[in-house]
């Protein structure tokens, strides 16, 4: 029993952290999954920590979300900005073509290349509001980008935060771009497993909510501390990680 409790707090943490920072949640999970095997994980639990993650931004922007009147900017980012990764994400989901992507190798290097061009994206020194200027062209551009999250390795926080940098938004804005796209993101992917869960005989138990819990907890921490970060400093710490975390994972390979 302790046992599980540990792993789902690390399968929490993974989830918690990667879903929101510009860093690659596929190599973290090869890097743990390399030094132990986890017997919790499985589809339920995945379903659970990506629940955890969208009640957190649920809740941390339930004023912008919810209130439709005033904030219907945000609405149409959510609903225009999520629909290029929609319509490619369900042909690479019935395809198969994914799969062909999760090799150790190219997740290296693309946890090191992306987080290269993260770097050039977040020189750029002119800096536009969202709350000024955020045109359906814009909205549509950083969507075709979030498209790149599908290629294992890339990280979906770390690309749309680099096309909303390319597009002169400012850190906090872009990051905020980031969050308010992950919610259909992760509607998405809990659909999706939840439709091959049905086809299993899954059993709940504690370590569903505990894994919702905790997921909410490490996802919302990280959103917080995230913002506050860049509003201080820039995004090179993490330009710096990712690429010593691919070299790490070229390392395990080679």
């Amino acid at each position: 029993m302790l046992e599980n409790i540990i792993e789902i707090f690390i399968l929490s943490l993974i989830q918690g952290v990667s879903e929101f920072l510009p860093i690659s949640s596929s190599s973290h999970l090869i890097i743990i999954s390399t030094l132990y095997e986890f017997k919790s994980s499985s589809l339920l639990i995945d379903i659970s920590l990506h629940l955890g993650s969208l009640f957190a931004i649920l809740f941390f922007y339930k004023t912008d979300i919810f209130n439709f009147k005033s904030n219907k900017k945000f609405i149409s980012l959510i609903f225009f900005g999520s629909i290029p990764l929609i319509i490619f994400g369900f042909i690479v989901y019935i395809t198969g073509l994914i799969e062909l992507l999760r090799d150790v190798k190219i997740i290296a290097w693309t946890t090191i290349s992306f987080g290269i061009l993260l770097y050039f994206a977040d020189k750029n020194k002119l800096e536009l509001s969202m709350n000024k200027e955020l045109p359906i062209k814009s909205i549509l551009i950083i969507g075709l980008f979030q498209i790149l999250s599908l290629i294992p390795g890339v990280s979906r926080a770390g690309i749309v935060i680099t096309g909303a940098r390319f597009l002169k938004y400012n850190r906090t804005d872009s990051a905020k771009i980031s969050f308010l796209l992950s919610i259909p993101a992760l509607c998405g992917a809990s659909v999706l497993s939840l439709n091959d869960i049905l086809k299993q005989n899954v059993e709940f138990n504690y370590l569903v909510i505990l894994a919702i819990v905790l997921s909410f907890f490490f996802s919302f921490i990280t959103v917080k501390f995230f913002l506050e970060f860049i509003k201080k400093f820039s995004l090179n710490i993490f330009v710096v990680y990712r690429i010593a975390l691919g070299l790490v994972l070229l390392f395990l390979v080679y």
